[in-house]
């Protein structure tokens, strides 16, 4: 941090007093316009040349910005870079910093914050009819399918909806993030799309008031070949939800990172399609495909289904690689894309572990903050319905 050093005064018995890094007097920066100052960084003094008059220096941990009296744009630098006397030009690809996911480390980590919180509705945007059926689909791994379809179904019956979360993954994450043990329940989605089991027998409440779960066995695993000869298999799903879809204000489907039998099955129920990406390279590579098979889909089999929401995951504020990929993101899809954007945190990390949505594990974490106003973004303020 930058300030004017203080000689101690011989006829005064105490310490210098330390000076406010960032409150240096006009008296003061006039005295030194031509002289040089000196930067203590961990212990160790530096001298440094002056700017010149009409340049800002200020120190934004973990990266220097300097502000170009020609143009006003903020460019990042190093320290380095400033005491080398290096330009802007030089400077303005820099190399990622490294990530820390420690949430111990939250307050001092500002810049891994995504923006500024939402806590309005979507303006300009449409309120949909309720009931919703929305897919939660991404064929690419990894991106935060089960993730937000966990929190944003929390945060929507923390809202006062009810909501049904049906999971059609194999791996029955969804099912463990609740809480739900396979030892505590007798029928599955397996039951329900390949022996024809009523939806509303296979529903179990979770510890959340206001949220149900469809839960999900390895046997669904099966269900890829199982399906390829039965009648009207890509109808299976739709048939079994159009059974309980009065009982909710939303049915929340978490899809399988694939694009088979089962993934169609959720295409096939839903009039809604949310896609997490995750803010790196890779998660773009395959939206195309994503949004082709939703094509196909509506034109043969669902004609109401659209990409209605694009919710930007693993959001890294401390990444010029993040901030490029939501704004591609946003070039692309300004309409469908969420104003919030869900941070990379340890602590979504570690809720699933304890069976319990982000909302009740840790209320006032940022993950729990993020996936709140997303909940409030995509209800849109839709009037709740009586039963």
């Amino acid at each position: 941090m930058i300030f004017k050093r203080r000689d101690r005064d011989p006829s005064d018995g105490e310490q210098p007093a330390s000076v406010d890094p960032l409150a240096v007097s006009e008296e003061t920066a006039g005295e030194q316009s031509t002289s040089t100052r000196e930067e203590v960084t961990g212990g160790e003094v530096t001298d440094i040349q002056m700017a010149e008059p009409g340049q800002i220096e200020s120190i934004a941990n973990p990266r220097l910005e300097t502000l170009s009296p020609e143009n006003g744009d903020a460019t990042p630098a190093t320290t380095t870079d400033v005491e080398n006397g290096v330009d802007d030009e030089e400077v303005e690809e820099l190399p990622l910093l490294p990530v820390n996911d420690e949430e111990e480390d939250d307050e001092a980590d500002e810049e891994a914050t995504p923006p500024a919180e939402v806590d309005v509705l979507r303006s300009g945007r449409p309120v949909r009819d309720l009931p919703r059926v929305i897919a939660i689909a991404n064929q690419k791994g990894g991106v935060g399918k089960t993730t937000t379809t966990i929190n944003l179904s929390a945060g929507l019956a923390e809202l006062g909806y009810r909501v049904l979360v049906i999971d059609l993954d194999p791996q029955g994450n969804a099912t463990t993030g609740l809480g739900i043990d396979a030892r505590n329940f007798e029928m599955s989605m397996y039951d329900v799309l390949m022996r024809d089991a009523d939806l509303a027998d296979a529903i179990e409440p979770t510890s959340t008031k206001n949220l149900f779960l469809a839960p999900a066995t390895i046997d669904l695993a099966g269900v890829e070949i199982e399906l390829v000869p039965a009648f009207s298999r890509e109808q299976k799903l739709k048939r079994a939800v159009e059974g309980v879809i009065e009982d909710f204000d939303f049915i929340m489907i978490d899809c399988p990172p694939s694009l088979g039998l089962i993934t169609i099955n959720g295409l096939a129920a839903a009039t809604e399609v949310l896609v997490p990406i995750q803010c790196e390279y890779y998660a773009l590579e395959g939206l195309g495909q994503l949004l082709r098979n939703v094509k196909l889909v509506a034109s043969n089999l669902n004609p109401s289904l659209e990409v209605s929401t694009i919710v930007l995951t693993m959001y890294d504020g401390r990444t010029k690689l993040a901030a490029d990929v939501a704004n591609e993101v946003r070039s692309h899809f300004p309409n469908e894309t969420c104003d919030s954007v869900i941070p990379r945190t340890v602590r979504l990390s570690e809720a699933p572990s304890f069976g319990q949505p982000i909302t009740s594990f840790d209320p006032s974490s940022r993950g729990a903050r993020a996936y709140r106003n997303l909940a409030r973004e995509v209800s849109n303020g839709a009037t709740k319905r009586t039963r």
